[in-house]
């Protein structure tokens, strides 16, 4: 598979590197790149972008791929304030038999990977509670950006990683999901958030720019034990613990996996792409058509609730 990447900041130059000798061509138009447009770059060069760009070009570098006939791999989120727009785009690719694929790595994480085991083999029974929370210290260079402090902020950045993994864990959106908290304490846009859900699930996810540790968490409850994330790989160690419920009450036993290792999301992302590719078929667009939705409700509610 023959690749371009279009867009040299620090997710292109990751990019470029796991797609090794796939990478063709680069595109970028303020770094020294091979070419400055994607549209200048001959089609019969490459099979397959990776866009790694801010989000407001997204949409139409993507059409542009669609018309040629290319797979592409674009960073999270892929976003709309149209939900029609995500629609017609997925429709649009499969028509044309191209892969569309949204990044979403962390689907690759192995207690994640894990997680999804327990809760679908049914060892924790019935579930009741998934926390969730994700935080890194970005704010300042969130804030610094020319595009990236404004709006939602941290909702779109980091809790669509969170809905995509509600997806990965359950097949489906628990919903309805709604803010309980928007606030900006150091950026323009929303830098910290927590979101309630309180349907069959009870569901919480908190985000946050503002973690002075780069962390994320998950916890599952259900009737017969619960599931423990404490961070992932990339800041590890990374520990998975497993408690079985004891009834009527006690000190129930426990696993623990703890794994110190380096992030292996970016190569086992990439090969799953590049393996979509191959087959011709595949790609998760379907996927943000349902984040892009949950997210453009919640973005109306915060924004409305939480003004500047």
């Amino acid at each position: 598979m023959r690749v371009v990447i279009v867009g040299l900041g620090i997710q292109g130059k990751k990019r470029l590197h796991f797609a090794g000798k796939d990478a063709v061509a680069t595109v970028d138009t303020h770094t020294a790149a091979d070419f400055s447009r994607l549209e200048d770059l001959p089609s019969d060069r490459y099979d397959a972008a990776l866009l790694c760009v801010p989000d407001q070009p997204k949409m139409a570098l993507i059409r542009h791929l669609i018309a040629e006939g290319k797979h592409f791999l674009v960073e999270k989120p892929l976003f709309s304030e149209s939900d029609d727009d995500l629609s017609a785009l997925a429709l649009e690719a499969q028509q044309k038999g191209v892969v569309g694929y949204t990044a979403y790595n962390h689907r690759f994480e192995p207690h994640l990977i894990r997680l999804k085991e327990v809760i679908e083999n049914k060892s924790l029974g019935r579930i009741f509670r998934i926390r969730m929370f994700y935080g890194n210290g970005t704010a300042r260079d969130v804030r610094d950006s020319l595009w990236r402090d404004q709006e939602a902020g941290v909702l779109p950045d980091l809790g669509s990683h969170l809905l995509d993994l509600l997806l990965f864990l359950f097949g489906h959106l628990p919903e309805p999901l709604s803010i309980q908290a928007a606030r900006r304490f150091e950026n323009k846009a929303f830098d910290h958030i927590l979101c309630i859900g309180q349907g069959d699930i009870l569901v919480e996810l908190e985000m946050s720019l503002l973690s002075w540790r780069n962390h994320f968490v998950a916890e599952v409850y259900g009737e017969k034990g619960s599931a423990h994330i404490s961070s992932l790989c990339k800041w590890g160690p990374s520990t998975l613990t497993l408690h079985e419920r004891v009834l009527p009450s006690g000190r129930p036993p426990s696993h623990a996996i703890t794994l110190t290792q380096p992030d292996p999301t970016w190569a086992l992302e990439y090969n799953h792409f590049k393996g979509l590719v191959q087959r011709g078929s595949g790609g998760n667009l379907a996927n943000d058509v349902e984040i892009n939705r949950v997210l453009n409700r919640l973005r109306r509610e915060a924004l409305a609730r939480f003004p500047l």
